[in-house]
């Protein structure tokens, strides 16, 4: 059983040709508003940008603050001494890119950012660009730490 595609349509016809209702065509769902002085504009597997500037070595940014260079080559250099910025800030969530593929930090790091009360999301740094981006537009606490390979 097929259904006509064409009924949508229809109904706007009928109501364009009504002259007491105003049609706004391309009128977005959501107004994308950003407050804050960094968002993440594009990403490549070596670099990340940030409003207009590139960024080639680790980084740890929020919405209003930038750490770059972050001294983290590779997921095995994590340790309390190089996390102990992003702790302090105390952040609601922190993101963790691990760059282009995800791969998870030993136990030990969860547990660090259990014990401060701070979520700890590792991701792919294209899904970790992305999603900073939302939760900044939504005014939410949040660190992005990023690793990039040099």
């Amino acid at each position: 059983m097929y259904r006509r595609l064409s009924t949508a349509y229809d109904d706007l016809s009928a109501l364009i040709s009504r002259p007491n209702y105003i049609i706004l065509r391309c009128m977005p769902l959501a107004e994308d508003i950003v407050t804050s002085r960094h968002r993440i504009t594009a990403y490549s597997t070596s670099s990340v940008t940030v409003n207009d500037s590139v960024y080639r070595q680790s980084l740890v940014m929020t919405a209003s603050t930038m750490h770059c260079p972050w001294p983290v080559d590779s997921l095995q250099q994590l340790n309390a001494e190089n996390l102990a910025p992003i702790l302090e800030s105390k952040p609601a969530v922190v993101l963790l890119g691990t760059g282009e593929q995800q791969l998870f930090p030993d136990p030990q790091i969860y547990a660090l950012f259990g014990q401060q009360g701070i979520g700890l999301e590792v991701m792919d740094n294209g899904a970790l660009c992305r999603t900073f981006n939302i939760l900044v537009a939504e005014d939410r606490a949040v660190t992005a730490a990023i690793i990039l390979t040099t």
